[in-house]
């Protein structure tokens, strides 16, 4: 076994979740082999061509989440919110633009974006990461977007991706018990959509949201609350982005394809699930 590739453990988690061998050969001839070279690929960033988008990696993704809420290993107590800018590498730019050969007869690819999810700043191509993680140091759900969209409209974007199936059936558990979230994510919206799903949550108000409530008197509301002991469990997210950057096909995007990005960036939180 190299460096990096899969213990017999991690492979019992994976392998019932994986397609069926056909025995023909193709991507799926060998599945662990594969597997370790695409873990491989995520943590040194070598380029690789294009996976086919068609939501296995998030099923596995799911599975994976699914196992370890049956086993009790998902801290539901406390979930974050928070976001990561990525620098695109000059390949990741110009891709064509994706159009029907025949209009009704081709489906986009899972998590596609027409803008590829690439943006312009002064620092250059950049792509950001949205997610929600729990207090395990691994995440529920991602969102990757332009490199300049503001983190309060994903907020709720991201909380909607949170689905962990359940093995024994039922309706896949999408609420956590708190929230957690810095002074970007504070908005009257966030907080009633957080209110009306009877998610707890711990969001600092910003500055000019307090003059503004102040200013209209008894029709600017209540305070909101605020539990800064709990506030402290916010690194968690920190941690985890730091976790999930440790790969270089993470923190620097080689992939023209949002949704061929948005894999990379699932196959490294697969990781973290299978190892922790």
């Amino acid at each position: 076994m190299e460096r990096g590739d899969l213990t017999d453990s991690e492979w019992a988690q994976l392998e019932p979740h994986l397609p069926k061998n056909t025995g023909r050969g193709g991507r799926w001839k060998e599945h662990r082999q594969v597997i370790n070279g695409i873990f491989f690929r995520i943590r040194t960033g070598i380029p690789w061509r294009d996976w086919p988008a068609d939501g296995t990696w998030e099923k596995i993704f799911r599975a994976a989440q699914a196992d370890a809420d049956a086993d009790g290993r998902i801290d539901w107590s406390m979930v974050s919110v928070d976001s990561t800018v990525c620098r695109a590498h000059q390949h990741a730019a110009r891709a064509r633009k994706q159009t029907p050969r025949k209009p009704g007869k081709r489906t986009p690819p899972a998590q596609h974006r027409p803008d590829e999810a690439l943006g312009r700043s002064r620092g250059g191509l950049t792509t950001k990461i949205h997610l929600a993680g729990e207090g395990g140091l691994r995440p529920l759900a991602m969102l990757v977007t332009p490199g300049q969209w503001g983190d309060v409209p994903q907020m709720i974007p991201v909380l909607e991706r949170i689905r962990v199936p359940r093995p024994d059936g039922g309706h896949p558990r999408t609420r956590p018990d708190h929230l957690s979230g810095d002074k970007a994510y504070s908005s009257r919206r966030n907080r009633r959509y957080l209110r009306r799903r009877h998610i707890k949550h711990t969001i600092p108000e910003r500055r000019d949201q307090q003059a503004h409530r102040l200013r209209r008197g008894s029709n600017g509301g209540r305070p909101t609350g605020f539990n800064a002991a709990r506030y402290v469990r916010r690194n968690e997210i920190e941690r985890l982005i730091n976790r999930l950057k440790v790969n270089r096909a993470v923190a620097m995007r080689f992939d023209k394809r949002a949704y061929v990005y948005y894999g990379t960036v699932t196959v490294a939180a697969l990781c973290l699930w299978l190892r922790a």
